[in-house]
């Protein structure tokens, strides 16, 4: 390092790492006088604990990324689960009730999908709600009708609790507006979801 300083006659930044608990951050500063070097300054810092600090944040953050993703692949498991209980069933009223938890289930999975994409605890909520709109648009919609389903607006950026609220609220929405909103016998409609923040 002194050596390039020396050559390039440029300050020199470099780390060097002794084993896993010790990092020295040193800077040479070349002397130079008539554009000939003829020394250097050189500084040394222990920046062993910030990067010690870096590591440990490198590591957590992979951990949340990875338990995210577990617990959507948990909620995947349940809600196939469901399925396979529900086509046992006879009651229309009991499948319909499994049918709703397995939306209100995916609708969670949805988010912790999204928060283990994105490695945050924060998602954006309109990340959210396209899949989730479209999971009622398959999943909801007879297929003798044309219902389409718009999205506007971009919404806000929540924590991972609140956005799992609202996207089972969102679920509910769509449910009671494909239901109810739609009349029944016509053969097209639309819904909008807007999202402000």
């Amino acid at each position: 390092v002194v050596e390039s300083a020396y050559r390039l006659q440029v300050p020199v930044i470099e780390e060097l790492e002794r084993g896993n608990n010790v990092t020295i951050l040193s800077r040479i500063l070349p002397l130079i006088e008539d554009g000939q070097v003829t020394g250097a300054l050189v500084l040394m810092r222990d920046v062993s604990d910030l990067r010690r600090k870096d590591r440990m944040l490198v590591s957590m953050d992979a951990t949340i990324k990875e338990i995210h993703h577990r617990v959507k692949n948990n909620l995947q498991t349940v809600s196939s689960l469901l399925r396979i209980q529900g086509r046992r069933l006879e009651s229309p009223e009991a499948k319909a009730a499994i049918d709703e938890s397995v939306r209100r289930i995916q609708s969670i999975a949805t988010v912790h999908e999204m928060l283990a994409n994105s490695g945050g605890d924060d998602v954006a909520f309109t990340d959210v709600v396209e899949p989730i709109m479209k999971m009622a648009e398959s999943t909801l919609v007879a297929s003798d009708r044309d219902i389409k389903f718009r999205l506007v607006g971009s919404g806000p950026t929540l924590s991972a609790s609140k956005a799992s609220s609202l996207a089972v609220v969102v679920t509910e929405l769509l449910q009671t507006a494909i239901e109810h909103g739609v009349p029944q016998g016509a053969t097209g409609g639309s819904i909008t979801v807007e999202l402000v923040n």
